[in-house]
């Protein structure tokens, strides 16, 4: 555990790429292959879910400092973040941090994979009591930073500020295997077992246990500008769809639909999974998955079916959805990926006219940039955020590859709103006011419209801070209603009805565009023409 802890402790340290791709390399050269497989799970990202309830953690906190619930209260608050609460407390305590530091051999004597299996997966079958007993237990023979990160893994909370592909390149060079083979084998659901590394070194892929999972995903860059693409006649576009972008697997019979945030999805959409089953064996096709009846449905009528297990005749019924396929990765179990766009789009193509289970998303080969902005311009219409745009000799890449594919949204619906709410923020803003809770007007009153967490600057934040604290009307637990002056524009990328928010509607990705000094708060916009954008839209 104490070299997993180092480790950590590494890498929050530095901001530097290649010193954190040392450390990494470091470590996996020299641990053990239990170990080895438990850190990748938890530097991809991966969590050990549901163990401890945060009245747990409290409680065994209290016993081990004696300090009173209200002090831990306000200390959590300030802090804003539960473990690096518990392990400044815990520190706090000369008894304890004593002890760790005089029996240091104690703490040593088990290993990442030992903790995990020995401590932290039992914790999910114990009783709150029990969960105490072994939570003090365990802190009190940790130091500080030992608390930190033990206590991080048990609530899920581990951040260790490093992308997959970095950690996938440093494991790759230790194991002599690349990187971009790792990524497609460690795809979709895997577990941390001792022999995961002997599996990953297997040359033939074919025989690998993982034989079902998808290919890793080809992401795109936002479009800088036109310019960026040269001659627009080696690009194609297609519509950029608010869905949930997919891949589905058919191998041996079997059919897998795997979400990018790598989720299997045949449980929320088994209608999908049936329509599958008529593909060939050694075939994988990308695309997006639609809410669709008689035309696109907004994306929060696709929400409704995720996380859903065998959902019923009547959500079926109310909420088909349909598949638009927009690329080809393997026919007849031949990986296509490094065939050029143009040439799998063919094949893709070929494909629906022998079986159209699936819809195919419309592509557009490129004569003139003015066609992209005409395009552009009509993707609302057509229930798109915008456009993919995509060099026709390219190959399905590993992750986001610059000059290959890009992504050119529409420009956000924008609207003025009154800051109503605010609610301090966690982790090194948890000092701050940063979660803000913005207002439109209805009649005399202001509704709520969103909330937003992002857009100001950090000289912005600072000054937002102030005017909370001089200006709080009222305190409900953390959250603090303030004084209607502040005008802030908001850029959502969606809008729609919904009987669920007071207001009537109900945005998507809201975010602050700027602080509008220039206006006061009756200058703000009203609710019913926040609702003409949605009419417009429906037109």
């Amino acid at each position: 555990m104490r070299a997993f802890v180092n480790l950590y402790l590494a890498l929050d340290a530095t901001t530097k790429t290649s010193e954190k791709h040392a450390a990494m390399k470091d470590y996996f050269r020299t641990c053990s292959d239990e170990d080895a497989a438990w850190a990748l799970y938890f530097l991809s990202g991966r969590r050990v879910k549901g163990l401890v309830k945060r009245s747990a953690l409290k409680g065994a906190t209290l016993s081990l400092t004696g300090l009173p619930e209200w002090l831990y209260d306000e200390c959590r608050e300030i802090v804003g973040d539960t473990a690096e609460t518990i392990s400044h407390l815990n520190a706090s305590q000369e008894n304890r941090t004593l002890e760790a530091q005089e029996n240091p051999a104690k703490n040593q004597q088990k290993t990442l994979s030992q903790v995990v299996q020995e401590i932290i997966i039992p914790l999910g079958q114990q009783d709150q009591v029990q969960q105490e007993e072994v939570l003090e237990a365990t802190w009190r023979s940790q130091t500080q930073q030992e608390v930190f990160v033990f206590t991080k893994l048990i609530t899920g909370a581990l951040r260790v500020g490093v992308s997959q592909e970095l950690v996938l390149r440093a494991l790759g060079e230790v194991l002599g295997v690349p990187p971009e083979v790792l990524a497609h084998r460690l795809m979709g659901n895997w577990t941390p077992e001792p022999s995961l590394l002997a599996t990953l070194k297997e040359e033939a892929v074919e025989s690998r246990k993982f034989w079902h999972q998808p290919y890793p995903f080809c992401l795109a860059h936002p479009l800088p500008d036109l310019s960026a693409l040269g001659d627009v006649t080696q690009w194609a576009a297609e519509w950029k769809w608010d869905g949930i972008r997919a891949q589905v697997v058919k191998r041996e019979g079997k059919v897998s639909i795997w979400s990018r945030g790598q989720e299997l999805l045949n449980e929320s959409f088994p209608d999908l999974a049936t329509e599958a089953l008529s593909l060939g064996d050694g075939c994988v096709i990308d695309g997006e998955i639609l809410a669709y009846r008689d035309g696109i449905l907004p994306f929060q009528d696709l929400q409704k079916r995720l996380g859903r297990k065998n959902p019923g005749k009547k959500l079926l019924a109310e909420i088909p959805i349909h598949f638009f396929a927009f690329d080809l990765l393997e026919w007849e179990g031949e990986d296509l990926r490094q065939r050029p766009f143009c040439r799998r789009r063919e094949m893709l193509e070929l494909h629906h006219q022998t079986n159209p289970a699936f819809g195919i998303s419309p592509l557009v080969h490129i004569k003139a940039t003015d066609e992209l902005l005409e395009m552009r311009d009509r993707a609302r219409d057509k229930q798109a955020e915008g456009l993919m745009i995509k060099r026709l000799d390219s190959p399905y890449e590993v992750g986001r590859k610059t000059g290959t594919w890009w992504k050119w949204k529409v420009q956000p619906f924008t609207v003025d709103c009154v800051l109503i709410f605010a609610q301090r923020g966690t982790g090194r803003r948890a000092n701050l006011y940063t979660d803000y809770t913005f207002g439109v007007w209805s009649g005399e009153k202001l509704v709520t419209l969103c909330k937003a967490y992002s857009g100001l600057t950090d000289e912005e934040i600072v000054k937002v801070d102030r005017f909370v604290r001089q200006n709080t009307l009222e305190k409900f637990g953390p959250v603090r209603t303030v004084k209607p002056e502040l005008v802030f524009e908001i850029a959502f990328e969606g809008i729609q009805f919904s009987s669920r928010h007071k207001s009537g509607i109900a945005v998507r990705f809201p975010r602050i565009q700027r602080w509008r000094t220039d206006k006061k708060p009756e200058d703000a916009e009203k609710l019913e023409q926040v609702k003409d954008l949605l009419r417009q839209r429906e037109v």
